[in-house]
C-alpha cells in the first residue's frame, strides 16, 4: 500500500538539490534549434493531471497551491477556478462539472498533536470533490471510508494501530458515461464511482510485480506480509474501443512500473511492461500510448548544489506495434492527447526542488521524440 505522499510525491526528488534553473523550456530542440517542446502556460505549483475543459481550455491540478485551474492553450492565460484545498492531484471535466482526486495531506510534523476528527475530504483528507466551475462543492466521495471497509489489494493496513503507509491517495480521475474512476495511489486500486448514487465499488486492482519478473523488487519496501514492488496506480486514459488505460508507478523501481489496458468491466485486456517511475498516461485514437517517466535520467548519487535538473524526465511513446520512442520533458507528470495535440505537466514537483511556481503545460511536438 505504498505511495508517494504529498510531502514526497518524489522522495527522490530530495536528492534533487538545485542550483539557478533555465525558464524557457521543459524539453529539448531539434537540430535546427526550433523548440520542439515549447511551454504552453507556465508560473503553475505543483501542476499533477491534465484535462479537456473547453474549446482551447485545459483544465490542470495545482497540488501545492491547492487549486484547479484553467490553461488557455492559445494565449497561455490561467485562471484559478477552484482554490483552498489540500492536495487536488487529478482532475477531469465535463460539461460544467469539475471532478477532482485530492490526496491526503501526509502525517503531521513531528510533535504536532494528533487532529481530534480526520480531516475533511478535500482539507486532508482523500477523496474525489465534485464541483462546478465556480469552485462550489456539489458531490464529496470519502475515499478512506471504501478502504477501511473493503481493503481492496489485501494487504496490511495498520501495525500497532498505526498505518504501514498511505490508506488512501487519489492521484487521477477519469470520468465515463455512468462511472468516475480514481486511481487511487494508497489503495492500490482503481476505485469506480457511481455518478447518480455516489457508490463506491472496486474496478481494478493492479498486481504487486514480485521479484521473479523485476529482480530488484525482492528489496521494495512494502508491508510486513508483501513482498515485491507495489503497483500504485497513478493515471487513467480513454482508449480505442472503450478500453482503460491505468498508468502504475511499480514503487519507482526500473523497469516496474506498468501500463494496463481494460476492458469496460475492469478486466485485463493487455499490459505494457518495462517502464520505469510512470506518473500519466494518454492514449490517442490510433491507440499510440504515451507514458510518463518522472524521474528518467536523474542521478544515482546525490548531486551538487550547481545540479541542474532540466534534463531529468521523460514521454514514452508506444506506438501499436510495441516501438517505442522517447521525447525529453523536465519532471512530467499528468498527459493528455486533445484535438491531435499532446500535452504535459512539466516541472511537475519543483515545488520540493525549492523552486514554487515553476511547474508548467507544455505541448510535446512530433518531432520531440527519438527512437
Amino acid at each position: 500500500m505504498r505511495m508517494v505522499r504529498r510531502a514526497a510525491i518524489g522522495a527522490a526528488a530530495f536528492a534533487l538539490v538545485t542550483g539557478p534553473v533555465p525558464a524557457a523550456s521543459a524539453g529539448g530542440g531539434d537540430d535546427d534549434g526550433e523548440d520542439t517542446v515549447p511551454v504552453v502556460a507556465g508560473g503553475l505549483d505543483g501542476p499533477r493531471q491534465i484535462s479537456g475543459l473547453d474549446d482551447d481550455l485545459l483544465v490542470v491540478a495545482e497540488s501545492d497551491s491547492g487549486e484547479v485551474s484553467s490553461v488557455d492553450v492559445d494565449s497561455g492565460e490561467v485562471q484559478t477556478l477552484v482554490s483552498g484545498l489540500v492536495n487536488p492531484q487529478g482532475v477531469d471535466a465535463r460539461r460544467d462539472r469539475l471532478y477532482i482526486a485530492v490526496g491526503e495531506s501526509g502525517p503531521p510534523e513531528e510533535g504536532a498533536p494528533a487532529p481530534a476528527e480526520p480531516p475533511a475530504v478535500g482539507q486532508g483528507g482523500p477523496g474525489l470533490l465534485v464541483t462546478d466551475l465556480e469552485g462550489e462543492v456539489l458531490h464529496v466521495v470519502d475515499t478512506l471510508e471504501h478502504e477501511l471497509a473493503e481493503n481492496p489489494d489485501g494487504q496490511v493496513q495498520f501495525v500497532d494501530g498505526a498505518p504501514v503507509d498511505a490508506l488512501s491517495n487519489p492521484f487521477a480521475v477519469l470520468v465515463l458515461r455512468h462511472r468516475v474512476l480514481v486511481a487511487d495511489a494508497g489503495a492500490n486500486a482503481v476505485l469506480s464511482v457511481d455518478r447518480r448514487s455516489g457508490e463506491v465499488s472496486t474496478f481494478f486492482v493492479p498486481p504487486v510485480i514480485g521479484p521473479d519478473e523485476v529482480p530488484a523488487c525482492a528489496d521494495a519496501p512494502n508491508d510486513p506480509d508483501t513482498v515485491g514492488c507495489d503497483p500504485v496506480p497513478t493515471g487513467l486514459a480513454r482508449g480505442p474501443h472503450g478500453h482503460v488505460y491505468v498508468s502504475t508507478l511499480g514503487a519507482e523501481v526500473p523497469g516496474a512500473a506498468r501500463v494496463y489496458e481494460l476492458d469496460a468491466h475492469g478486466e485485463e485486456v493487455g499490459v505494457i511492461e518495462d517502464l520505469t517511475s510512470a506518473t500519466g498516461v494518454a492514449v490517442d485514437r490510433r491507440g499510440t500510448v504515451y507514458v510518463s517517466d518522472l524521474f528518467a535520467g536523474a542521478p544515482e548519487e546525490e548531486p551538487g548544489p550547481d545540479f541542474d535538473p532540466t534534463p531529468v524526465g521523460e514521454v514514452v511513446r508506444i506506438e501499436p506495434d510495441g516501438e517505442r520512442s522517447t521525447a525529453q520533458v523536465t519532471l512530467p507528470t499528468g498527459l493528455l492527447v486533445e484535438d491531435g495535440d499532446l500535452y504535459a505537466s512539466a516541472w511537475s514537483i519543483a515545488g520540493f526542488l525549492g523552486r514554487a511556481g515553476r511547474g508548467e503545460v507544455v505541448r510535446i511536438g512530433e518531432d520531440a521524440f527519438t527512437e
